[in-house]
């Protein structure tokens, strides 16, 4: 509202009520506007205070998932590097043993070749 509107409507409660009848009439409404505070904070304070232990009890079960989805979580993860260790060691195993047999494979591979190409070696002693 601008000023002209409000003033405007001061003139017309003058007019209606008279100048005697204004400070009453500005008293009411304060008291009325102190009670209807008053009645709100109250609702609100007994709504807050009802919904007080609701609100604690969702907020224990919050913490509680949470709690326990960390866990399984954490347990997940330990299982998962345990699994991945085993995993590369056996890897490890596997890769030595192959190596080892084809180290043995070439081995025996340039044995063969050596025999071959010297057709002068005998192997049998008579």
């Amino acid at each position: 509202m601008s000023g002209q509107e409000i003033f405007v409507i001061i003139i017309v409660v003058l007019l209606l009520f008279g100048a005697d009848k204004l400070p009453d009439i500005a008293r009411t409404i304060g008291k009325g506007m102190r009670d209807f505070k008053k009645a709100t904070d109250e609702i609100r304070q007994e709504f807050e205070s009802s919904t007080r232990e609701i609100r604690n009890d969702i907020s224990d079960v919050t913490d509680s998932i949470r709690k326990d989805v960390t866990d399984i979580s954490d347990n997940i993860s330990k299982e998962v590097n345990d699994a991945s260790k085993t995993i590369e060691n056996n890897i490890n195993e596997v890769s030595s043993e192959i190596k080892k047999d084809s180290d043995e494979i070439s081995s025996n591979l340039k044995k063969d070749v050596n025999d071959i190409n010297d057709p002068y070696r005998s192997d049998y002693t008579d």
